[in-house]
This record gives C-alpha cells, structure tokens and sequence, in this order.
C-alpha cells in the first residue's frame, strides 16, 4: 500500500495584473546590491531612455540611467557607474510569467500584547514577460576603478608580509620558567630513615629479580635509605662491577643469584 501524498491546501492567485507587459533584465552584482541596500528608503532607482531607431527592422537603443545618489553610496562606499546600455534579446519560444510572494501578517493576542503573525501568503502574477535584456555598464573611469577594486578584494592574499619598524625586543630560550620552578620546600632532601635490614635486603632481592645490574641511584630511590647505610649492605650480598660494560653497577653475587642454574645449563 503505497503512502497518500501530502495534500496542498489551494490558494488563491491574483490576476489581475496578468495582462501586463514586464522586462526580464539581467543586471550587474554590484546594481543588484546597491538597489538591496537601498530599497527601504529609495522609491526611484533611475530612469530608462529608449530611443527607436529611423531605420525599420532595426533595435531600438535603450539606455538606463541608475539614480545619481544611489550611484555615490554611502559614505566609505565606492561610487558605481550611473549609465548602463540595455542589450535586448529575444524570448524564442519561450512563455515566460513573474509571480510575486508575499506574506499577509494577522494581529494576534498575546500575554505581551498584540503581536504580527504570517497567517498565509499571497501570490499574484506580476506580469507577462515581452522582452529580454542584459544591462552593461559603459566602459567609464569610475566602472574601471570599479573593476580594479573588486580584482584587489578578490586577489587580497589571506596572510600578508609586514615590514617591522621599530625594535623588537628578543628573548633568550630558557630550559625552564621560574613559574615552573618547584617550591622552597619541594627543593628540600627529604630525610631518610634507615629501615630493618631484612625488610631492605628484600626489596632489594625483589628488584634484581626485575633486573640484573643497577646503579646506586636507582637502588637508593627503590629502597629511600641513605646511601652509606645502603652500600653497607650492597656489600654484604652483591659485587660492584668495575669492567665494562656494565662498569660502575651493582649484582647480586653467585650464591643469591636466580638464575645460576640457568646460566650454567646454556
């Protein structure tokens, strides 16, 4: 069973205006922006002259003049170019129609007070299209300058060279930050007490079990006993290597050593 497709509610066309002839004008960018801007507080955009020529079978020549404050803009805007030449062409076979869409906005009560609501829109056509054309600037000081300045926005790298003209202070790289210093406190030896020896003498038995040479350093940190109480009973039970390659470290002498038999068997 396939899904019914969504109903659109009718609406109501107005045609009144159906009969009447429009032009379909294709304009510059910078015409269509300006008129945008504009169109709150300007009625008048500018004036068409269209002047038939005393040859039959010829165009007439049709010229758009743009509104002369329009042209100017704005202060900090770049002026535009005020005459533009209409380049007509023709529709061909084409049927073409301009509808308009405009909401219709309804008062509605609220908690706030009245407020404005798009209850629907109303569409209408605005016109027949009887004649095609594109509108060209005149090729004018100000459109030029025009061009130049839309090629400079455009071609506008994202990163730019900077000329430096004033000394730069220059600092010397550091290991490390005093607010990465440690405390006074931290900076402190911290004092070791000695522990019983049969509790050193196992976790030292543990470590060679992990390793077989270790420097005094390490063993000191594995165990935090003094260092003179600690090679006193390094002594006791390892041999201190003074040949490379393992020359400065300690290991377990034979007879506490794990792996003599393994050894021995090779």
């Amino acid at each position: 069973m396939s899904i019914p497709e969504k109903i659109q509610e009718p609406r109501n066309v107005d045609l009144a205006a159906a009969g009447r002839g429009v032009w379909l004008v294709k304009v510059p960018k910078y015409l269509q922006e300006r008129w945008e801007k504009n169109k709150s507080t300007k009625t008048e955009v500018g004036k068409m002259r269209i002047t038939r020529s005393r040859f039959p079978g010829q165009k007439p020549k049709v010229t758009f003049t743009i509104d002369e404050e329009l042209a100017k803009g704005s202060p900090g805007e770049m002026p535009i170019p005020r005459e533009h030449n209409m380049i007509l062409t023709g529709l061909g076979n084409q049927n073409l129609v301009v509808f308009s869409q405009t909401p219709v906005t309804v008062k509605q009560e609220s908690s706030s007070g009245s407020v404005d609501v798009v209850a629907s829109d109303r569409i209408a056509v605005e016109g027949k299209v009887i004649q095609r054309a594109d509108c060209q600037p005149d090729k004018t000081i100000s459109y030029m300058n025009l061009k130049r300045k839309q090629l400079e926005i455009k071609n506008k790298p994202q990163r730019e060279v900077i000329q430096i003209t004033k000394v730069v202070p220059m600092y010397k790289p550091v290991n490390n930050h005093v607010h990465n210093a440690p405390s006074s406190d931290k900076n402190k030896v911290e004092k070791r007490l000695r522990e019983d020896k049969e509790k050193v003498m196992d976790i030292l038995f543990n470590a060679f079990e992990k390793h077989q040479y270790y420097n005094v350093k390490d063993l000191v940190t594995l165990t935090k006993q003094p260092i003179t109480y600690l090679k006193e009973i390094l002594k006791e039970i390892c041999t201190y290597n003074m040949k490379a390659p393992h020359r400065n470290m300690w290991e377990l002498k034979p007879e506490y050593r794990h792996y003599k038999e393994q050894q021995s068997s090779g």
